[in-house]
């Protein structure tokens, strides 16, 4: 069944949330604080590591090379501008004040903050757009359900150290994973190899701002950065290389 791959996904992180509260109601708070710290500790380095395993190549002598760079460097000076224009960052911490204020949680202090870091870090990725185009095409699960395994995992640590805000994560997965499952047909074939590898380099480098954050508190305007990604892909067209 298409779609079936998002379903679960989002299902895996409202599941995790929960279960992330009733965890974290029972650590202290200075733990809870540590706890924020050592996942964004794991994040950097995991979002460093997946950003060097795109950029560096061994060469047939034996020496490795460096490729991307300008990529990278481009999307992320361009997309940051065209994020900041359009004001992405503060949109989405809107909808996060909306969410925090219709669900009942206008009291939560950290709601936004959790919200929005959270969606974040699960949804920014090449697993969330392939495995939902797959999804889509050939309604093959297989990408989504391995990302609800980790994102469960993720959701239940920040969920715990971070709260409610967490859960509502699921939102913008449904809408990003569905949005790419009922245009699968369309994308698919923008999605070449070197398409899937700027964006997945692009992606990773996002990410390290979001473990930034989360080690020194909020001081970059993540989603700010989100139309790099785009411009990424859309490189991969360009009728000469980057390097």
């Amino acid at each position: 069944m298409p779609g079936l791959g998002t379903i679960v996904n989002a299902a895996a992180v409202v599941a995790a949330g929960f279960l992330g509260l009733l965890l974290g109601s029972r650590i202290k708070k200075n733990v809870q604080e540590t706890i924020i710290i050592a996942m964004g500790v794991a994040t950097l380095i995991l979002a460093v590591a997946g950003t060097l395993s795109k950029m560096l190549v061994v060469q047939e002598d034996g020496t490795l090379a460096v490729q991307g760079t300008m990529t990278m460097i481009i999307s992320l000076a361009v997309g940051s501008v065209i994020g900041e224009l359009l004001d992405l960052d503060g949109k989405v911490n809107k909808f996060g004040s909306w969410l925090k204020i219709k669900s009942g949680n206008a009291k939560d202090e950290g709601f936004v903050e959790a919200f929005v870091t959270s969606s974040l870090t699960i949804c920014i990725g090449a697993m969330a757009v392939v495995g939902a185009i797959q999804d889509g095409i050939s309604a093959d699960h297989s990408i989504l359900f391995a990302k609800s395994v980790l994102d469960f995992l993720i959701i239940v640590v920040l969920s715990a150290a971070m709260g409610k805000g967490c859960i509502f994560s699921a939102i913008p997965i449904v809408l990003l994973e569905g949005s790419m499952t009922l245009l699968g047909v369309v994308i698919k074939p923008l999605l070449t190899a070197q398409a899937l590898n700027n964006l997945s380099l692009v992606g990773n480098a996002i990410i390290v701002c979001v473990g930034i954050n989360l080690i020194w508190d909020r001081k970059i305007r993540v989603a700010n950065m989100l139309p790099a990604l785009i411009l990424a892909v859309a490189m991969a067209f360009l009728p000469f290389n980057l390097s």
